[in-house]
């Protein structure tokens, strides 16, 4: 089965999903929209695909598949849009800055029967994949203790910091997702703390740049996410899992694997750049585990329920900063 594909936003995530879907022989990149010409004929032009407009692409019947990337505010309605016309849907992550947004965004895809997966991209980094199979193969023993680092080589535009939801929705909410994922349990209580330390105009905007948060479950696992958005030496990405047998991680990758040892003591080449050098793998097993479970109309392997979850954790940590206190999920899905 091809899967014919319409992608909704040419911007810098859109262009990685391109890449993806061109390099998937189950696929093809049928159309593209973007608000931007220039844009979408970036893309046009590097894959062969037509350039439409968003309403036009939900309703063609040569597409079977759409691929949200537009920004944040639009993704719940095109969701919605895009179940109701059958189309199969990719959306990037946050669904909705607002957690019953985005309940009523599932009922829909729910009442339509429609695929929705949600691009939680690191959980097809083929490393992180591989401490998950280690965890799962009982290879630590039962998990205790996970700890994330995920530390940006710089922060983004200030405007940007203004309409992303905030570090916590924006950025922490992989880590949110990868910390469900491998304690293999929900977190029942978050506690976080929050600063400005990289950019003063972050705080102005309303945000942090630097911040650590603690997730505890029921059986007393814990997660330990740390977030910055400066890193001098590069995208730091790293994760370690600790068990009553053992501990498994996934260091940081490199533009080369290799180390120097001379005179001078030892060196090691840089980190890669950012994330879209870095998850390159990624998010091609991402678009091919979309296409697979369209094609054995299987569940898919993040779904919506994933996304509503990650951001539930966000709004916990953002009540715990301005609270002071660990607050339990069960406040947010009151």
């Amino acid at each position: 089965m091809t899967v014919r594909f319409g992608l909704l936003g040419a911007g810098r995530i859109g262009k990685v999903h391109a890449r993806a879907i061109a390099n998937d022989a189950n696929a093809t990149l049928v159309a593209v929209a973007d608000a931007m010409p220039a844009a979408a004929q970036a893309i046009a032009t590097d894959y062969g695909c037509d350039i439409r407009t968003i309403d036009a692409i939900i309703g063609s019947a040569d597409i079977d598949a759409v691929v949200i990337c537009t920004p944040t505010d639009t993704h719940a309605d095109l969701i919605e849009q895009a179940a109701r016309a059958g189309k199969a849907v990719f959306c990037e992550k946050p669904v909705d800055l607002s957690v019953q947004r985005v309940r009523d965004c599932l009922k829909v895809v729910a009442a339509e029967k429609a695929t929705l997966m949600v691009g939680f991209n690191r959980r097809f980094d083929p490393d992180f994949m591989a401490v998950k199979a280690a965890i799962d193969a009982g290879h630590v023993g039962k998990v205790e203790m996970v700890t994330i680092t995920s530390r940006d080589p710089g922060a983004p535009p200030v405007d940007y910091i203004a309409r992303s939801g905030g570090i916590f929705r924006d950025m922490t909410i992989h880590d949110f997702d990868m910390a469900r994922w491998l304690l293999g349990e929900e977190p029942e209580t978050v506690l976080a703390a929050a600063s400005v330390l990289v950019d003063p105009a972050i705080g102005k905007a309303g945000d942090f740049d630097s911040v650590n948060v603690i997730l505890r479950t029921a059986s007393g696992r814990q997660a330990i996410i740390t977030n910055t958005r400066r890193a001098s030496y590069g995208y730091d990405q790293r994760i370690e899992v600790h068990g009553s047998e053992g501990c498994v991680s996934a260091e940081n990758m490199r533009e080369a694997n290799i180390e120097i040892a001379n005179a001078k003591g030892f060196t090691r080449p840089p980190l890669l750049n950012f994330f879209m050098s870095r998850y390159v793998a990624a998010y091609a097993n991402e678009i091919a585990a979309f296409i697979t479970a369209m094609s054995t109309k299987t569940a898919t392997p993040t779904t919506g329920q994933d996304g509503l979850q990650a951001l539930v954790l966000a709004e916990a940590a953002l009540k715990s900063v301005a609270e002071g206190r660990a607050v339990k999920v069960s406040e947010i899905l009151q």
